[in-house]
């Protein structure tokens, strides 16, 4: 099975609010190892760079204002990836930005189907651990030490190799633990797509539940805590 494992680098966190993509990059694997095949490439974003996100990932204004625009090489990106499931850590803002310079270039988004995350993976896996990328390299004993900044195709390097730990390390040759493996991811995308958030649940007592409980306050001949069912009414 073909799978592409991509990264991304912005100019900030919200693409709704103008942050554009500045760097993509991204590895094939099939059968859950990597083929040598990548795809990498910067984007200028025809806008400043805040000096939070050069930080992070060290792109200035600078260094991206001779490179070409998303929409110049946006389809040879859908060419290389093709139809394959896409892999990415907190996969739903890589999509995000994806999608907004897809449609910005009147193309079609991807979709999410095609999402699997390896945050979510993570929480499954290990959950109550640190999930974020450095901390899984450190658990999976990954070599991470020139990673000085974030860089687009260095991350999906890097996560190419924490995907097949968290899809059973050594033993995705063996086919029961393959197919475990395939129905945990698959399920786990579900979830990712599905994920429904519901309104937050009053936790204030009712009036009828103060009463019921100043009633069997006023039983007790004599409560420790002082004459709790008058506070309870006022």
């Amino acid at each position: 099975m073909r799978e592409i494992v991509f990264d991304t680098e912005t100019t900030g966190l919200d693409p709704q609010s103008g942050d554009r993509l500045v760097e993509l990059g991204c590895v094939e694997m099939v059968n859950r190892v990597t083929t040598g095949r990548t795809y990498h490439a910067y984007f200028n974003p025809d806008r400043d760079m805040p000096p939070q996100a050069e930080a992070v990932h060290g792109l200035s204004a600078a260094f991206l204002s001779d490179k070409p625009r998303f929409v110049e090489h946006a389809e040879d990106f859908l060419e290389f990836i093709g139809d394959s499931p896409l892999v990415a850590h907190n996969a739903g803002f890589d999509f995000g930005f994806v999608n907004m310079e897809l449609a910005a270039c009147g193309l079609e988004p991807l979709s999410r189907d095609r999402m699997i995350d390896t945050v979510a993976l993570a929480r499954v896996r290990h959950p109550g651990a640190k999930n974020s990328l450095d901390a899984l390299c450190t658990r999976y004993g990954i070599d991470r030490s020139h990673r000085t900044k974030h860089g687009a195709l260095l991350d999906a390097e890097l996560l190419a190799q924490v995907y097949v730990e968290l899809t059973g390390g050594r033993q995705i040759g063996l086919e029961l633990a393959a197919d475990s493996t395939d129905t945990l991811v698959a399920s786990i995308s579900v979830i990712v797509r599905e994920r429904t958030f519901r309104p937050a649940r009053p936790h204030s007592a009712s009036p009828e539940e103060q009463a019921a409980h100043a009633a069997l306050i006023a039983t007790f001949p004599s409560p420790a805590w002082g004459n709790t069912a008058d506070r309870i009414q006022e």
